[in-house]
């Protein structure tokens, strides 16, 4: 009987783990190692391929391409630390200062823009930033400009919408960690003689370091990987990786190209994130367990 009941567990257990296994094969590691094996692809006439590393010679051998690579990755940690610098007093208010409905309120304010899709939101912005958008009538009306100005496809208006999609995404795992934080913590320090700025370093950061780290982890990814804004708000100017890649793979129709494109994006990401961990000293089961 109680082998029985073992076996039914056991057999409970596959059937709620094979969704999960079904969704990470087939829609990541499966796709991904296909992207990997295309890479290393040429053609060679009569729709024959072989294996080459024609497609990371002509990558790397571009001064276009780096420059653009790096590039993307300097502007996608830039605006994650810029938004973990915004975020980071909004997430200590809510999750120390603000009480009952006003926590709620401020919590629902945060949430609430995204409810609407990054399109509607990043079109939001271009309406406001245009030539003839709101924020040139204003200076405008106000005599602070003679003529419209046109603010988008500027670095700093892409920088201001990669941080505007992303700031969700860092309050989130901000609040969830900083309320797990004792106030009688905070109280200690203060009544240890310490001053703002000492209880700041000393306790408060510290005990949210996971959730720091998870929160630039997810925004430097979703940046890395951003290309509706930076297509949209950027423009032409932006030279952003994955607009190469969709060139690649939609305009040109160089499959093989576009692949050693997503590798080196993939790779890329993946020693910047283990370098992060490395130098705050985290583990991502840890880190990630801080969201």
């Amino acid at each position: 009987m109680f082998t029985k009941r073992q076996s039914l567990r056991q057999m409970s257990f596959y059937l709620l783990l094979l969704p999960f296994v079904l969704w990470i094969g087939l829609l990541l590691i499966i796709p991904q190692m296909s992207i990997v094996w295309l890479s290393f692809q040429e053609r060679i006439g009569n729709g024959q391929t072989e294996f080459s590393l024609l497609q990371y010679q002509n990558l790397f051998g571009s001064t276009v391409y780096n420059y653009t690579l790096w590039r993307t990755v300097w502007m996608s940690v830039l605006a994650t630390g810029l938004t973990l610098v915004i975020c980071w007093p909004v997430a200590l208010y809510i999750s120390k200062v603000a009480q009952g409905r006003s926590k709620t309120a401020l919590y629902l304010s945060c949430l609430l823009p995204f409810w609407i899709g990054e399109l509607v939101r990043v079109l939001g912005w271009m309406i406001i930033l245009r030539e003839t958008g709101l924020i040139s009538w204003v200076l405008l009306h106000l005599h602070i400009i003679d003529q419209p100005i046109e603010f988008l496809y500027r670095d700093i208006t892409l920088m201001s919408g990669l941080i505007y999609t992303s700031m969700l995404f860092m309050i989130v795992p901000l609040v969830s960690v900083l309320e797990s934080l004792d106030d009688a913590q905070i109280e200690a320090g203060y009544d240890l003689g310490g001053n703002g700025w000492i209880v700041l370093w000393k306790i408060i950061i510290p005990h949210a370091k996971p959730g720091i780290v998870s929160g630039c982890i997810i925004v430097f990814m979703l940046n890395l990987g951003n290309y509706l804004t930076p297509s949209m708000l950027g423009g032409k100017s932006a030279q952003w990786f994955t607009e190469l890649i969709y060139s690649q793979f939609i305009t040109r129709f160089n499959w093989e190209f576009g692949a050693a494109f997503g590798v080196v994006l993939l790779l890329t990401s993946t020693l910047i994130v283990w370098m992060g961990l490395r130098l705050t000293g985290q583990s991502l089961s840890r880190t990630m367990g801080g969201v």
